[in-house]
């Protein structure tokens, strides 16, 4: 089968649906491909890196004329016209938004794959163009922000002052937030961050930012997000909203609710008494936005001098690279359905990935799919705790004093029928190993390593001691038991020593930097 690739014909679209890496990847998999002339231009993919790829530089009518047409954008009336009957079109299309779309694929007869309906289940992650493209907008709504912001984002003391570094609160923990979490915290800035998902704190604190608790928990709906807050949790939240921007340098919103306008989380009020020079990055501009006043695929600016960013094309500002990761997708989505890797799309309908992107297929309806349970792990049955043997009681104070008084007794007695110099050896030693034992015995874990170095140093005296006896003068009374101790003190501190390193030097290199 044939797979076109025509140009986007959306105002200002930098993405093209292939690169010339995955176009190598489809033909594979059997398929031929065809490339509208200049597609890739935008996103710096030239027709000669295709055509050395092995695809075919065509036309449009080439393109859309071909078995299968993939592209970024929903097509639209005119580019539904090109579809001949039966062909498959991919691209994202927002069916649950669509449902004029949906009408009119339907009646061209063809069968069309929603690529942002990936259901959000661990198996369909490589097909997540959502994600993927939430990742690049993300990383990119940071670079916008530091632009207008106009400011260093890492605090500094220089000899000219002292440089306070910017505050940046991120308003959702998903992909795209995260994504902002990382870059802003890599920049230097200190980063808080809020979700209605308490359960993402840990991911937020793993990027090196501060997650901002709320007195409510929010439940997460069955299609991985979070579900939308009731009036409480929206009270409970909007003082922290207000006091968090107020605070903030920098505030990047990214909070949708899948199929409906997304909610209203900054109000102008706030807006309103944020600092100047303060940025807004309202990711979710595309559905409405975050932010009262945000415009969309537009810059805004207040009159107490806070920018407002609703730009929607964040991920296609980083054209080469998003179109790379689209194309990744889409080669993912067609190893799933080309079982036998023949060129032929076999769609499984069995198969809860391929229903959930199916729109329609040969012009029978098929939206929306069932819904898929994400939640798959069951509860754990309850199980009876095992018997807990009671705790043995602690010795009582008489039986210590009579056990050391016991083993007192008995050294001074072994001391006093050993001949010399034994007794004065013998008592060194007991010290040693009464000492030993309570300074060890308090030392923290987290010092146990550094204390290796000591032992090890100890370990190195006692081989050099027992170094210097294995000479003794062989006429010397028991020279030969000397010989046998001194070797096996020289064996069992050697492997201390020895030991002792080589764990040091693991350790060691857990913080060296690799070649």
């Amino acid at each position: 089968m044939l797979i076109g690739i025509p140009k986007e014909s959306k105002k200002g679209e930098t993405l093209v649906a292939a690169t010339p890496k995955t176009v190598a990847q489809l033909e594979q998999l059997g398929y031929e491909v065809v490339v509208e002339k200049g597609a890739g231009t935008l996103a710096e993919q030239a027709d000669s890196a295709f055509t050395e790829a092995g695809a075919r530089i065509g036309t449009a009518k080439d393109a859309w004329g071909a078995d299968i047409v993939v592209k970024v954008n929903a097509p639209t009336d005119a580019e539904i016209k090109k579809l001949n009957k039966g062909a498959t079109i991919i691209s994202m299309m927002a069916p649950a938004r669509n449902p004029e779309l949906v009408e009119k694929l339907q009646a061209a007869g063809v069968t069309a794959l929603a690529m942002d309906a990936v259901p959000r289940i661990s198996r369909a992650q490589s097909m997540d163009v959502l994600s993927s493209q939430a990742n690049v907008a993300g990383y990119r709504a940071v670079v916008e922000s530091a632009h207008e912001f106009g400011r260093m984002f890492t605090g500094q003391v220089t000899a000219a002052g002292k440089i306070p570094p910017a505050r940046v609160f991120v308003v959702g923990a998903g992909v795209a937030g995260l994504a902002a979490i990382g870059a802003a915290s890599s920049m230097g800035a200190i980063v808080r961050a809020f979700d209605v998902r308490p359960e993402v704190a840990e991911q937020v604190e793993s990027m090196g930012a501060e997650f901002v608790n709320v007195d409510f928990e929010a439940e997460k709906s069955e299609d991985g997000y979070a579900k939308e807050m009731t009036a409480e949790q929206e009270a409970a939240t909007a003082s922290m909203y207000d006091e968090e921007a107020r605070n903030a340098d920098i505030v990047i919103t990214t909070a949708l609710i899948p199929g409906r306008p997304a909610p209203k989380l900054i109000t102008a009020d706030t807006v309103a008494q944020m600092k100047n020079g303060s940025v807004i990055v309202d990711m979710a501009a595309a559905n409405g936005g975050n932010v009262e006043g945000t415009e969309k695929d537009k810059k805004v600016v207040t009159d107490n001098g806070v920018t407002i960013l609703g730009y929607t094309d964040l991920a296609g500002r980083l054209a080469a690279q998003t179109s790379q990761l689209y194309g990744t997708n889409i080669v993912n989505l067609m190893k799933l359905v080309t079982p036998e890797k023949n060129g032929e799309i076999a769609l499984d309908m069995d198969d809860v990935v391929q229903r959930g992107i199916t729109v329609t297929k040969n012009g029978e309806g098929m939206w929306p799919p069932p819904p898929v349970q994400v939640s798959a792990a069951p509860k754990a049955e309850a199980v009876a705790p095992a018997p807990v043997a009671e705790p043995k009681p602690p010795m009582s104070a008489a039986k210590k004093v009579a056990l050391t008084l016991l083993g007192a007794l008995l050294f001074g007695a072994l001391v006093a029928v050993s001949p010399q110099p034994l007794p004065q050896h013998f008592t060194v030693l007991m010290l040693a190993i009464v000492i030993g034992y309570y300074v060890i015995g308090n030392v923290a874990h987290a010092l146990h390593t550094p204390l290796m170095s000591v032992t090890n140093a100890i370990s190195g005296v006692v081989v050099v001691g027992a170094i210097l006896q294995v000479a003794v003068d062989p006429h010397t009374a028991h020279s030969t038991l000397i010989r046998i101790l001194a070797t096996i003190a020289i064996l069992v501190a050697s492997i201390n020593v020895f030991g002792g390193f080589a764990v040091t030097r693991r350790m060691l290199a857990m913080f060296s930097k690799g070649a």
